[in-house]
């Protein structure tokens, strides 16, 4: 099986970020990312801090087809990693990044494979950058693309307008 949600993991453990007790009750629970994830607003049961939780589709036993042939675990971080290069001091950073991340992992689990190629992976990327935020869009091609001129860079910005 492929896919496993968080909240089975977080049904064994969840931990108050304040205290670290183990005991907290949820509050309030709200879809978000349309439907896709689910927030959770939580109060500890000992210090009666509140916190909130994110339950989302999580990726398992995804292989990456690298350009050379290797193949390597599929890897969130990685893509947040690039995604927050790209979206550095734009507005409304942190809400695209994840509903960026929310839309790959879901086309990802609709595709229903075990092995995907990276190269595909990057062109999902680059379609959501370029719907969500085109100067984003330009940091990540600029750097994912490796253009070799300033021609072919501007053939890229080109089809922007």
């Amino acid at each position: 099986m492929p896919f496993i949600s968080f909240s089975l993991i977080e049904y064994f453990f969840m931990l108050c970020p304040f205290c670290n007790h183990t005991e907290t009750k949820v509050v309030d629970s709200r879809d978000t990312q349309e439907g896709r994830a689910i927030r959770r607003r939580r109060e500890c049961e000992k210090c009666h801090a509140r916190f909130s939780t994110y339950e989302e589709i999580e990726i398992f036993h995804l292989l990456i087809v690298k350009k050379d042939g290797h193949k390597e675990e599929y890897d969130r971080e990685k893509i947040e990693k690039g995604l927050r290069r790209a979206f550095e001091k734009r507005p409304s950073a942190e809400e695209k990044i994840e509903k960026i991340l929310g839309e790959i992992e879901y086309a990802l689990h609709e595709k229903h494979m075990s092995e995907i190629q990276s190269k595909e992976i990057g062109t999902l990327v680059m379609e959501k950058l370029k719907e969500a935020d085109q100067v984003a869009y330009i940091r990540f091609i600029s750097v994912y693309k490796s253009f070799g001129s300033a021609k072919s860079f501007r053939k890229a910005l080109e089809t922007l307008e």
